[in-house]
């Protein structure tokens, strides 16, 4: 009796298809729509935006507070010098302007 030493063609296909699918859900996990890769890039996109976000809020509280400051109930009379000098173009009987 000889022994044959080589493996048998279907458990060279069961480990074939094995590898093979191993391989594809590696990829998917790592470059998939939902792989690792595509994480990192929504974490990076949501950094951004929350760094945006917190500009806006403090653009909208400076605006707020210029509107406050310009409002009826309180008057900033250096901030209501400041708009009509830049607005207006007005400036005072004692000061020179350089064109």
């Amino acid at each position: 009796m000889t022994r044959n030493s080589t493996p048998s063609l279907g458990s060279l296909l069961f480990f074939a298809a094995a590898f093979l699918l191993s391989a594809y859900f590696t990829f998917a996990a790592v470059q998939g729509d939902f792989g690792l890769f595509r994480r990192v890039e929504i974490q990076a996109e949501a950094d951004a935006l929350a760094r945006d976000l917190d500009r806006l809020h403090q653009d909208t509280a400076r605006m707020e507070n210029l509107t406050r400051r310009l409002s009826d109930d309180f008057l900033d009379l250096d901030l209501l010098d400041e708009q009509a000098r830049s607005v207006l173009g007005l400036a005072r009987p004692d000061e020179i302007i350089i064109d």
